[in-house]
C-alpha cells in the first residue's frame, strides 16, 4: 500500500511570495487537536447583584491550560518588534491580532525557526515558539499542526477582526 497516495494533500493557505516578516497586523488562529475543549469554560451571562461586564455577554474562565497559554501568548510580546494586541482564548482555539515592526527586531537566518519547515519569516517563528513553550510546559502536543493567518488589510478590516474577537464568546454561547 502506497501511504503518500492514501493521505491527503495539505493545502498551503499562505500567500505565495508575501513576506511574513512585513510589518504590520495579522490575525491568527491556533486551534487544539482533534479540538478538544481543554483552554477555557464559556461561562454563563450573569444577571443581577454583583454582576460583572455586560450581563447579556456570556464570559471565559480559564482552565489551567488556558492560564498556561495566555501566559506564553503574551510573553511573545518579549521578541523585539511583536506587539500582541487583541486576543481570546476559547475552549478549543485562540484568536489574536499580532502586530509586527521589521524595524525593531534583527534579522533572523535562512531557516533559524523551528518551525516544521523551517523559516526565517516572523509570523511563523512567533506562532511555533509560542506552541513549543506552551507543550513543553503543558507537558503534551496540544495543538493542531499549523495555524490560520489572516493579513489586516486596512482599518475595516482590522475592526471586522476585533469585533469578531469581542463576539467569538457570544456566538459560542448562544449556538451551544
Amino acid at each position: 500500500m502506497d501511504k503518500e497516495k492514501d493521505l491527503p494533500k495539505r493545502k498551503n493557505l499562505r500567500l505565495k511570495q508575501y513576506d511574513y516578516s512585513s510589518q504590520g497586523a495579522y490575525f491568527v488562529t491556533i486551534c487544539i487537536k482533534d479540538r478538544k475543549r481543554i483552554l477555557s469554560d464559556i461561562i454563563k451571562p450573569s444577571v443581577g447583584v454583583g454582576a460583572h461586564d455586560d450581563p447579556l455577554i456570556p464570559q471565559i474562565r480559564l482552565t489551567r491550560i488556558g492560564e498556561i497559554v495566555e501566559k506564553y501568548l503574551l510573553s511573545s510580546e518579549k521578541i523585539s518588534g511583536v506587539k500582541i494586541d487583541r486576543y481570546i482564548i476559547m475552549p478549543d482555539h485562540i484568536h489574536a491580532i499580532i502586530f509586527i515592526n521589521p524595524n525593531e527586531y534583527p534579522k533572523r537566518k535562512n531557516g533559524s525557526s523551528r518551525a516544521p519547515t523551517p523559516t526565517n519569516e516572523m509570523l511563523p517563528h512567533i506562532v511555533s515558539t509560542f506552541k513549543r513553550f506552551c507543550n513543553k510546559e503543558v507537558g503534551d502536543n496540544i495543538f493542531q499542526r499549523g495555524y490560520i493567518e489572516h493579513i489586516v488589510r486596512d482599518r475595516a478590516d482590522y475592526e471586522t477582526r476585533i469585533k469578531y474577537i469581542c463576539e467569538n464568546p457570544i456566538r459560542w454561547y448562544y449556538d451551544e
